[in-house]
């Protein structure tokens, strides 16, 4: 498993083997089971997670009980309520697997350590949050500008194997719509 974090870290930043040594150590290796919390809204948000195998669905749950799927994080990605997360504040968010899932876990002062300690990994982390803005910024535009159809669209077309592991109540969720409109979109 730590074959696949370092591949990961490589395809941005290469690392000799030393410096991977010293990246892992800093970093918690955690097995999860379908449908439990790895963050729970309200609670301190201790970890930022990459994805080593299976899937999450990051949740925002309003007022009046209805849950909202902010994001999907698969294999090869990071998720975390990142807010609370950079500012040690309580869990507006909760982090759900959908899956079984194997994680690598990162704690706020591992991740500073790591930043002053090894610059190549503060430019990592970096682009990592660039990217992660940007798709961020992307599915707004896409909530402001796009239909229900043309958001079904976009994602079946960047995320097809999503369709197949994702129930179509929790797709209508990411989407915006009812599951109603979701299986007419999808017919």
């Amino acid at each position: 498993m730590k074959e696949k974090l370092k591949e990961h870290i490589d395809k941005l930043i290469p690392l000799t083997d030393d410096e991977f040594a010293f990246v892992l150590s800093h970093f918690k290796f955690d097995k999860y089971n379908k449908n439990d919390f790895l963050i729970q809204q309200g609670e301190d948000v201790d970890y930022c997670y990459y994805v080593v195998t299976g899937l999450l669905k990051l949740i925002y749950m309003d007022q009046g009980g209805k849950q909202h799927i902010v994001s999907f994080a698969m294999e090869d990605w990071w998720e975390s309520d990142f807010s609370a997360y950079f500012t040690q504040s309580k869990a507006k968010m909760s982090l759900q697997c959908i899956e079984n899932t194997v994680v690598f876990s990162i704690g706020l002062s591992d991740y500073q350590k790591l930043s002053t300690e090894l610059p190549k990994m503060e430019r990592f982390f970096l682009q990592k949050s660039n990217l992660g803005h940007i798709a961020s910024q992307n599915r707004i535009i896409s909530f402001l500008t796009s239909s229900a159809n043309e958001r079904y669209e976009q994602l079946l077309k960047q995320y097809p194997t999503l369709f197949q592991r994702v129930s179509k109540t929790l797709l209508a969720s990411y989407l915006g719509v009812s599951r109603e409109t979701l299986s007419r979109l999808s017919s």
